[in-house]
């Protein structure tokens, strides 16, 4: 989730990703993404395995801001939101 385009950004893991995308864009949720405006689904990952997509979290929460703004802008360059896509 992103705030703008290389704005703020928030990485977690659900196993409802429409659910969830659809409570931080309506901001239902206090907490970080409520208080830094992280609406829009700029990335996501899919894995058939929740410890791995876990593994796979904790690695991209190492990564420098550099390297997750890379992994965004190599899949979604216009930064466009992908809710409506989830459809």
């Amino acid at each position: 989730m992103a705030s703008r385009r290389n704005g703020t950004l928030y990485l977690g893991v659900t196993s409802n990703l429409i659910a969830r995308v659809y409570q931080h864009r309506e901001r239902l949720i206090d907490g970080f993404t409520k208080e830094h405006g992280c609406t829009d689904l700029v990335w996501y990952e899919p894995h058939d395995d929740v410890q791995e997509a876990r593994r796979r979290e904790l690695q991209l929460k190492k990564w420098k801001r550099a390297w997750k703004l890379d992994l965004i802008e190599h899949a979604n360059p216009r930064w466009k939101d992908l809710y409506e896509t989830l459809f």
